[in-house]
């Protein structure tokens, strides 16, 4: 496990929940859910027969669509208090185990046209990226999952898939407001472990706090603005990554979103990245 902490630019996050796949905004119809629920403990619960389970249900809850698109802002807070902002669009599918997803820069006019593919097949994942100033794609290696993501608290890791395969689990504390899950990697990575706190009641992610070799919470995501899409899907309106070393922050809102309106499969290749945002 890597103990080394990089940052080079230009690199990339998003879409993680990938974060970028579980979550809408308010201007979606639904119940808003502005609390974490309550829920019994069981008296006969297994910790560490259970946390795998529960990290599981939550995958698959949030992987429940097949098609998702959705309009993003990205605002990104340096320590100083200036704020950078970007619009995104996304497009994921998740069918047969495999989950595709593009994202592209639509604005400013200096990032418009860069874009991020990724795409996971049981646990393995690749990354690509189209730099329009590079002209070419090119593929994210093992030593760059770690760059931050076009100069946002976002790294190329926290934007791919999340496999319950890819960890280790072992349930730190449940009650009746959350469940806490502590994950292990299981391959190389930034972090040396992660503290995943869950909505007991319907399996949301709430919080995700990041830990150095060092024992160290260094980075915190926060998911704010949940709404009920259908039946038991749920979707934040906001998420926020806090970088805690450099005093920083990048937060995503969602302006809006779209649920299984069939995409095109040629929408997730190396040429679409070529070819720009599609229309």
């Amino acid at each position: 496990m890597s103990s080394n902490r990089s940052f080079r630019v230009p690199t990339l996050l998003l879409l993680a929940v990938p974060l970028f796949i579980p979550m809408p905004f308010a201007a979606e119809a639904g119940v808003s859910k502005a609390g974490i629920a309550s829920s019994e403990s069981s008296s006969s619960y297994q910790p560490e027969e259970d946390a795998r389970s529960v990290f599981e249900e939550l995958d698959r809850r949030r992987s429940a669509v097949e098609y998702e698109s959705s309009t993003m802002i990205m605002a990104i807070h340096n320590a100083r208090g200036r704020t950078r902002t970007r619009e995104l669009r996304s497009w994921s599918i998740t069918r047969d185990n495999i989950t595709k997803q593009l994202v592209f820069f639509e604005a400013p006019a200096d990032v418009r046209g860069t874009g991020l593919l990724t795409i996971t097949e049981n646990s393995e994942e690749t990354q690509r990226i189209y730099l329009p100033a590079v002209g070419r794609v090119q593929t994210i290696g093992a030593s760059q999952r770690s760059d931050r993501f076009m100069g946002s608290d976002f790294t190329y890791e926290d934007l791919g898939q999340q496999n319950p395969d890819n960890f280790d689990f072992t349930e730190l504390e449940r009650d009746s407001e959350r469940i806490v899950l502590e994950a292990v990697p299981r391959h190389e990575s930034q972090y040396d472990r992660i503290h995943f706190h869950i909505d007991p009641d319907e399996y949301l992610l709430i919080k995700a706090e990041y830990f150095n070799p060092a024992g160290e919470i260094f980075k915190r995501l926060e998911l704010h603005d949940y709404r009920n899409v259908t039946g038991d899907l749920w979707r934040p309106g906001q998420m926020v990554m806090y970088d805690l070393e450099d005093g920083r922050k990048t937060e995503l809102r969602w302006k809006d979103r779209t649920f299984n309106e069939p995409i095109p499969d040629d929408f997730f290749s190396d040429r679409q990245l070529r070819r720009g945002i599609p229309r």
